[in-house]
C-alpha cells in the first residue's frame, strides 16, 4: 500500500453538507414525466434535510405545480424563498394562524370537526380522510359529519374546498395500497353528495407514484423522492447529499490497541487511526458503531469504536493520512463511498432518518 500522490489529495476544513440541486432537478423532472397528475413537491423537515427554500425553487423549476409542508411556519419560508405556486400546509393545531395562511396564499388540511370550526376568511383548505394510518386524519365514522359541516361553511364563504387527501400506510408492499384506494373514492363520492365540488384528489405518495399508477389521481405527492430515496426499493434515483469530515489527527498505533469507551475495539494489527471532528450530534446514529465505513484514501475504511458525541475514529491501515484530508462520510455512491442508504442499514433505521437528523454544527453547501 503505498502513499497518494500530495497534488491529488482531497482537503477539508471543516465537516460539510452539501445538496447537489441538478440531483433535486433531475428526480423531480423524472417524476413528473412519471406522474398522470400534477406533482406535489413535498419540502418538509427542512427539505428533508436538504434546504427548504433551495429544493423548493428546485422542484418547481423542474416541473412540480405544487409545494407540501407539514407546518404553517414551514409554508410561509416557503413563501419567504420566493415560490408562487400553490402550498399545502397539513398538519397544523386547532388554533393554527388563519389569517397568516389566508395572508399568503396557503392551503391547509382539515383533519377533524374541530379543525373546521377554527376556519374563517375564505382559507382554501383540503379534507384531510384517514384512509388507513390511524394517524393523521378524520376517521372514516366522522367523514359524513365533516362534508356536512364543510359545505355549511363552504356556504358561509368561511372556507373554499378545494381537495380532499389521504395517505397510504403499507405503498411499499405490492397490491396492498387498494383499501386506501377504495377509502378515498369513499370520502370524494361522500364530499361530492354533500354539495362539495373538490378538483384535487390526492393520496400516493414516492412509493406508490413509482408502484402503483391507480393511486396517482390528480396529484402525487414526492417528498423523499426528491431527493434520491426510494422507500419501495424498485427504482435508482440520483441521491443529492454529500457528507464531508476533514481528518484533525492522525496516530500510529500497535496490535492490541484499545479505541473509544469502553474498548469496545481493540486493534488487531499496528495500523494507523485517523480522528474525524463528527458523531451522533452531527447525525451519525450511534447504533452504526461497529458496521459504519467511510471513505479515506481512495477507499472504504471501518469506523472502529463506539461513535462519540463529537467524533469517530476511522482505521486507515497502512496508508499515508494526513490531518486535513477529506473523509465522505456518504455521497451518491458514485466512486465507492458509502451511501445514505448504506448508513441506514447498518444503523438499522431507514434513509429518511440519516438525511433529516444531520446536526446544525454541520455547514451547509449547494452547488
Amino acid at each position: 500500500m503505498g502513499a497518494r500522490v500530495t497534488s491529488l489529495r482531497q482537503r477539508a476544513a471543516e465537516p460539510s453538507l452539501c445538496t447537489d440541486l441538478a440531483a433535486v432537478a433531475e428526480n423531480t423532472r423524472r417524476f413528473v414525466a412519471l406522474a398522470r397528475g400534477e406533482v406535489m413537491a413535498v419540502v418538509k423537515a427542512d427539505g428533508f434535510g436538504h434546504g427548504l427554500g433551495d429544493v423548493a425553487r428546485t422542484a418547481v423549476a423542474g416541473g412540480a405545480t405544487w409545494i407540501g409542508v407539514t407546518s404553517l411556519a414551514e409554508a410561509v419560508r416557503v413563501r419567504e424563498s420566493g415560490v408562487d405556486v400553490p402550498v399545502l400546509s397539513w398538519l397544523n393545531p386547532v388554533d393554527a394562524d388563519v389569517r397568516t395562511a389566508v395572508r399568503h396564499g396557503i392551503d391547509l388540511s382539515v383533519p377533524s370537526l374541530a379543525h373546521l370550526a377554527a376556519l374563517d376568511g375564505g382559507v382554501r383548505v383540503h379534507l384531510q380522510l384517514d384512509t388507513g394510518m390511524a394517524r393523521d386524519g378524520a376517521a372514516p365514522e366522522s367523514w359524513l359529519s365533516l362534508m356536512s359541516a364543510a359545505r355549511r361553511a363552504e356556504l358561509a364563504g368561511r372556507v373554499s374546498v378545494v381537495g380532499v387527501m389521504g395517505h397510504l400506510p403499507c405503498a411499499d408492499t405490492p397490491g396492498a395500497s387498494e383499501p386506501g384506494k377504495r377509502a378515498l373514492a369513499r370520502g370524494v363520492a361522500m364530499a361530492r353528495q354533500a354539495g362539495l365540488r373538490p378538483s384535487v384528489r390526492h393520496l400516493a405518495a414516492t412509493s406508490a407514484a413509482l408502484t402503483d399508477p391507480g393511486a396517482h389521481l390528480d396529484v402525487v405527492r414526492i417528498g423523499a423522492g426528491l431527493v434520491g430515496i426510494d422507500p419501495s426499493g424498485t427504482t435508482r434515483l440520483r441521491s443529492a447529499l454529500r457528507f464531508t469530515a476533514p481528518v484533525v489527527q492522525v496516530r500510529r498505533v500497535e496490535a492490541g490497541t484499545g479505541v473509544g469507551y469502553g474498548h469496545a475495539h481493540v486493534t488487531d494489527r499496528a495500523t494507523t487511526l485517523a480522528l474525524l471532528p463528527v458523531g451522533y450530534a452531527d447525525g451519525l446514529p450511534r447504533t452504526a458503531s461497529g458496521r459504519a465505513q467511510v471513505w479515506l484514501a481512495g477507499r472504504r475504511r471501518p469506523v472502529v469504536g463506539v461513535i462519540s458525541m463529537d467524533q469517530v475514529v476511522v482505521d486507515a491501515g497502512d496508508d499515508v493520512v494526513e490531518p486535513g484530508d477529506e473523509a465522505v462520510v456518504f455521497g451518491p455512491g458514485e466512486h465507492g463511498e458509502p451511501t445514505v442508504a448504506d448508513w441506514a442499514r447498518w444503523a438499522g433505521t431507514i434513509p429518511h432518518e440519516i438525511v433529516t437528523g444531520i446536526g446544525a454544527r454541520v455547514r451547509r453547501t449547494v452547488r
